[in-house]
């Protein structure tokens, strides 16, 4: 075959990248399939604004049914974000016997069910890679040579802006607000950022990768999400005197008892280990295999070049298939075969056991600690260490950090209610879990 037709649908700025890959690498790309991967048709409400890249102007247009309804066409690409219209279309495009190529993590993560049974009944692909983790290839690599290994547990640090503000928090002492406005102005986050800072879009990435590295069905609303908004720089200060630094993770894991863990919040990370050192706006993943052992995937999580080179990777994947005449898809979605995938229960958020750093504001006066520590000790709660600023004249409210040992979530928060009505605290307590053992 001479060429493969490809639709695009949504020409923004990834949609962008695309063109100008497959252009500026067309050579290699050819090289590399035996065949040309060539943009047959572009569908966008706006066909007139500059993009940055030179498209001939016969091959956009405002209906996506040419994409849909064109025989030539064998591969769409979906670009447009969010649940719908970008459902229905990906949809269509199955039921046209066409294979599809997404980067929408939050519409695998809600509705990634749907479309791969619409896909198996037609035989067609489903390529997500830039889903998760932009231009770092960890999918491929789990479906593909890591693919023999039983996973037990993935963390991943997967989203740049919270990873961007948190950084500029930790090495410069910077004030969360200042720091997402900065965000903002150089385009590490969206003018509504609620998505990335309260943890939405890691959790959707978390829903699909999960699904990946386990074979089962994660409910998306399910996960437990927390988001960095209430990270102050008091907290990091403390984590650091600790030996931690706080990242937003994900974290995914098998139990022994058959259960899951999935859940994404801030996280204490021991400054020795490889994902305390992942800065910026940079990603990083980490997997643990039963043969392969623990494995991490680093790079830039999102931009317009690295998710243009893990959606044009994943129309050469599907090129090679067609171009040597495969008839059907080559490998399910999720890696397992489709009826081998199970539900796996998810273990509740307060059973989950984990230890803890705890910040109580306290008025400075006789019998605070005593309080503290006996409404602790009467939820099982076991104190490792603690520190407590200096003390002040005229009873002024003072910062008091407990680290405990491993408690159950449920005695945590039923214990941090307690001390919260004692007329001593002047404000919410605080609790940051801490992941020592990211095996």
């Amino acid at each position: 075959m001479s060429e493969i037709k490809v639709g695009l649908i949504g020409f923004g700025n990834i949609g962008a990248g695309v063109v100008r890959l497959l252009k500026d690498n067309a050579a290699v790309i050819r090289q590399k399939t035996g065949t040309g991967i060539v943009l047959k048709r572009i569908a966008d409400l706006d066909i007139t604004s500059d993009r940055g890249v030179t498209v001939d102007p016969g091959i956009l247009t405002n209906d996506v049914n040419q994409i849909f309804n064109d025989p030539e066409i064998s591969i769409v690409i979906e670009l447009i974000g969010g649940y719908e219209p970008a459902k229905t279309f990906v949809l269509k495009a199955i039921a046209a016997g066409k294979h599809v190529v997404t980067a929408n993590k939050a519409l695998l993560a809600l509705h990634g069910d749907e479309i791969y049974a619409a896909a198996a009944a037609k035989g067609v692909e489903v390529q997500y890679e830039a889903a998760v983790g932009g231009g770092i290839p960890v999918l491929s690599a789990i479906k593909g040579n890591l693919a023999s290994n039983r996973f037990n547990a993935v963390f991943g640090i997967m989203n740049g802006t919270c990873n961007y503000i948190l950084t500029r928090m930790t090495q410069e002492g910077a004030d969360f607000s200042d720091v997402l406005q900065s965000a903002k102005e150089l385009g590490y986050a969206e003018p509504d950022p609620t998505f990335d800072i309260e943890g939405t879009d890691t959790a959707h990435k978390l829903a699909v990768l999960a699904s990946l590295c386990f074979g089962t069905r994660i409910d998306f609303n399910a996960i437990y999400t927390e988001g960095i908004t209430g990270i102050s720089g008091i907290d990091i200060r403390f984590a650091e005197q600790f030996g931690y630094r706080i990242k937003l993770l994900a974290i995914g894991k098998r139990t022994d008892d058959g259960q899951l863990e999935v859940r994404v919040h801030p996280t204490m990370i021991p400054q020795h280990n490889p994902l305390a050192d992942v800065n910026g706006v940079f990603n990083a993943i980490r997997l643990t295999g039963d043969f392969v052992g623990p494995v991490m995937f680093y790079g830039r999580g999102a931009g317009q070049n690295p998710t243009a080179s893990a959606i044009v990777g994943d129309l050469i994947e599907i090129s090679r298939s067609i171009t040597a005449g495969v008839q059907t898809r080559r490998a399910a979605p999720l890696g397992f075969l489709d009826n081998s995938i199970t539900s796996l229960p998810l273990r509740p958020m307060d059973e989950i056991v984990t230890s803890f750093m705890l910040r109580f504001t306290a008025l400075d006066q006789s019998g605070v600690l005593a309080g503290i520590a006996g409404v602790l000790g009467k939820n099982g709660i076991s104190i490792e260490s603690m520190v407590q600023t200096a003390r002040h004249n005229g009873g002024q409210a003072v910062p008091i950090v407990i680290m405990t040992h491993e408690a159950r979530e449920g005695a945590i928060r039923a214990a941090l209610a307690e001390i919260d009505r004692f007329d001593f605290i002047a404000e919410p307590s605080r609790l940051i879990r801490i992941e020592d053992n990211l095996e």
